[in-house]
């Protein structure tokens, strides 16, 4: 499977780049490319996605949701799947996303982790059970982390809804008033240096159940974005995520 790992110089890039060096889940470095181009290993960085013709199965994109027209472009031009390990996109964005994936397979998903895809499966049959219950989702990060909520917070408020159909997802609490009833809270911390801590509570006022991922490194992103990547390359045209690949499994 020959990669394209677009963002390479970024911090998730320069840990995946060693797992593709080292073939994990049967990968080879097609190109690395990446703004910052200046090389910090025994092989070049381009510039541009352009900027690079050569064969390839897969492009693996860590870079920001700002850069994901040129990303597309390119990956339809060349048929080529992509997995989009990026998050905040814009609705426009979403909607290039969705427009591309009518042409080539997209592994689209907020957290590249297989444990957080557990904990949303987990989360749905509780909270499909205990029905009206109170749900509140708590999520931590480093301080230089730009979005907020987190796209994980979102991905599990998202598939909350899947079983709770009409719930208002309510970000951050202010104000004098309160909780109403079917809303999903979500709460956003930042300090230190915190990869990623996301808890989900569910109260029905006798008893509550919380249900907790905590990412103790970065490694496990950059593995699930390359088991990600394994999958797509046998998938036709459509937007697929870590429900799909679980599923599959």
């Amino acid at each position: 499977m020959k990669v394209i790992l677009n963002g390479a110089n970024g911090r998730m890039g320069k840990t995946l780049t060693p797992m593709i060096l080292d073939g994990v889940d049967g990968s080879s470095l097609a190109a690395a490319v990446d703004i910052n181009s200046v090389a910090y290993a025994s092989f070049p960085i381009y510039e541009r996605l352009s900027d690079f013709d050569g064969e390839a199965d897969v492009i693996i994109d860590f870079t920001r949701h700002s850069t994901v027209s040129s990303l597309l472009e390119y990956a339809v031009t060349r048929n080529i799947p992509a997995v989009i390990a990026t998050t905040g996109h814009t609705d426009e964005e979403m909607e290039l996303i969705k427009k591309a994936s009518e042409k080539i397979a997209i592994f689209k998903s907020a957290n590249m982790s297989f444990g957080i895809a557990l904990l949303a499966e987990t989360a749905k049959r509780v909270a499909s059970m205990m029905t009206g219950a109170d749900i509140e989702i708590v999520e931590t990060h480093h301080r230089n982390k730009l979005d907020s909520p987190s796209g994980t917070a979102l991905l599990l408020a998202d598939a909350l809804l899947e079983v709770i159909p009409g719930a208002e997802i309510v970000k951050g609490r202010a104000g004098m008033h309160k909780r109403e009833d079917n809303e999903i809270g979500i709460s956003s911390l930042r300090y230190g240096n915190v990869v990623g801590d996301h808890e989900i509570i569910i109260s029905d006022g006798s008893e509550s159940i919380r249900l907790r991922h905590e990412a103790h490194d970065r490694d496990l992103f950059a593995k699930g974005a390359l088991r990600a990547a394994k999958f797509l390359v046998n998938c036709g045209p459509g937007i697929y995520n870590m429900d799909s690949m679980l599923k599959q499994m």
